[in-house]
């Protein structure tokens, strides 16, 4: 415990709301026809990358409440997500619930689980903010939508995406680092970062 308690100075306080709000002002844009299309997650479909953000974001709700069972033990990558009836309305209120969940103090302290594995919370809360910034651009890019995330969620999950002596990159995890011009704009950077290219489409 004194290594984490060493290493967290470093880690940035987050708040996930704008990134949860932006995906939320997506869902009303998001089509039924446009369910089986394609995205930038190749093995994820509009309606599968949807489940799993139904998926992720359940989790670490409850990872922030130290809430351990089914839905934090379970890698995401256990089984192709399966999209529940009713998202348009649950996805809404699990997002609500996940930002409360992690403005509780108790949630960055000490460790948590999330996706079966341990990490600390302070950690948890940094690598839910990328999910919601990085899926919520790959929603928008498949939908057709227009998406503005702001300038500090990009900036930590920029943060976090980059490869670091300290935190090597897992390429498990993450594609190659696509590469931008320097001056490219942040959230273009953020997701070449993630492996993604950032002039992606749905017909590419």
């Amino acid at each position: 415990m004194n290594k984490h308690t060493e290493t967290t100075p470093t880690i940035p306080a987050v708040d996930l709301e704008p990134a949860a709000r932006q995906i939320a002002g997506l869902l009303p844009g998001i089509h039924e026809q446009q369910l089986a299309g394609p995205t930038p997650c190749p093995d994820y479909t509009v309606r599968e990358l949807l489940a799993h953000v139904v998926g992720l974001t359940t989790a670490f709700r409850d990872a922030a409440r130290k809430d351990f069972g089914p839905t934090t033990d379970t890698a995401p990558d256990a089984a192709l997500p399966v999209l529940a009836e009713g998202w348009r309305e649950a996805l809404p209120t699990l997002l609500d619930e996940l930002v409360t969940a992690w403005r509780a103090p108790a949630a960055r302290q000490g460790m948590t689980r999330a996706g079966g594995v341990d990490l600390p919370g302070e950690v948890a809360a940094v690598v839910v903010l990328d999910e919601l910034v990085i899926h919520g651009w790959d929603l928008a890019r498949s939908t057709g939508q227009k998406y503005e995330p702001d300038e500090g969620s990009l900036r930590v999950s920029l943060a976090m995406l980059t490869p670091s002596d300290a935190v090597p990159r897992s390429e498990s995890i993450f594609g190659p680092p696509v590469p931008v011009a320097a001056d490219a704009p942040l959230v273009d950077r953020a997701v070449a970062m993630s492996g993604r290219r950032p002039d992606w489409q749905p017909g590419d």
